[in-house]
């Protein structure tokens, strides 16, 4: 099972306490990070903040709505995704390493 495949395992199991929500929920954290990956960032946002609404606590939807909103040019909205994502989970390494990502790129544009 790849690494996306483990998180999505790993996103439904976190929510199994709400059963078909968390089905849809995971389904559409699926599809938003597919359209990520295909270069859609307007579908991605559409679909992470499904995911959001269904899952709120779930910091991987939050991250991957981040890299939505990032490659979507709105940084604010990233940087918002990426803190709400260590609030749920502080040892969210990709939020983390996102959200300093942003910052270098914040700074170089800068220079």
């Amino acid at each position: 099972m790849n690494r996306r495949g483990r998180m999505i395992v790993a996103l439904v199991a976190g929510l199994g306490a709400f059963a078909c929500s968390s089905f849809r929920a995971a389904e559409l954290y699926q599809g938003g990070s597919a359209a990520l990956d295909a270069g859609e960032p307007e579908r991605a946002i559409a679909q992470l903040r499904a995911a959001e609404a269904l899952a709120p606590e779930a910091s991987e939807i939050q991250n991957h709505l981040g890299l939505a909103y990032r490659e979507a040019g709105q940084p604010l909205a990233a940087r918002a995704a990426f803190e709400r994502a260590l609030e749920l989970d502080c040892e969210n390494r990709a939020a983390r390493n996102n959200l300093r990502a942003l910052d270098r790129l914040k700074e170089s544009s800068r220079d």
